[in-house]
């Protein structure tokens, strides 16, 4: 990695391995490296991939550390002066009245990009988004400030709750069939199809059910492209 002063590491031993969202941190003493798997990267403990890493550190002991497809910087050595560990959907140190906080100072930004920042929801990703929107029955185009303030620590709540059962499932590997609007072309609750759309700032895909997850504030009615009647009404295609 050409960001990484590969002298400067040499002998320093390891302090700390940590985490803030996406982010992996190893914290050394004269310096920290953050590492980001992105959308491939992977890691291998006393392993090698048949492929040049982009970070690999040797000890000692004959152990080594190896990075491969991932973004490595350097930060400086406080890493508690550079991450607000409260944010992070995960941490121990997780506080709702923060993230709260943080998510009211934005009244104006829409619940499908809110779900998405990490200053807010350390960790989310866009699974996260269109899987709490549905769980709490709310269009990914409502605003921060238009909800109530029980659906805003309703919202909170449940982008905690869904980092855990994304976890489970993942480790199970049955994480797809727990799949309720991600990907999904009808709505199990309405039994309608889905609508899919590239929303918000961030242009990540949404899907979401117009009849059952409501618009704070309501929109203009707009001709509804999709066939909103129950399969067992649908007419068949032609053979």
């Amino acid at each position: 990695s050409k960001g990484v002063d590969f002298a400067a590491l040499e002998g320093q031993p390891i302090l700390a391995l940590r985490s803030w969202g996406k982010h992996f941190l190893i914290q050394l003493p004269t310096l920290a490296l953050r590492i980001h798997l992105l959308m491939f990267g992977s890691y291998r403990i006393n392993e090698r991939k048949d492929a040049v890493p982009r970070l690999s550190l040797g000890f000692d002991d004959g152990d080594e550390f190896n990075f491969y497809t991932c973004s490595v910087k350097t930060l400086p050595p406080d890493l508690d002066a550079q991450y607000d560990w409260r944010v992070d959907v995960m941490a121990d140190q997780w506080d709702p009245k923060v993230v709260l906080k943080k998510l009211r100072a934005a009244p104006d930004m829409l619940l499908c990009d809110a779900a998405l920042d990490q200053e807010i929801f350390s960790g989310a990703g866009n699974i996260f988004k269109n899987e709490v929107l549905f769980r709490i029955r709310v269009h990914p185009l409502s605003t921060v400030g238009a909800l109530s303030a029980a659906k805003q620590r309703e919202f909170v709540a449940e982008m905690r709750a869904y980092a855990f059962d994304f976890l489970r499932w993942k480790k199970a590997f049955v994480l797809k069939q727990h799949w309720q609007a991600h990907t999904r072309r009808i709505c199990p609750r309405c039994d309608i199809p889905f609508h899919k759309a590239h929303l918000g700032k961030t242009k990540r895909r949404s899907f979401f059910c117009t009849r059952c997850q409501k618009q704070y504030p309501p929109a203009a009615l707009t001709p509804v492209r999709s066939d909103s009647r129950p399969r067992s009404q649908r007419t068949p295609p032609a053979s």
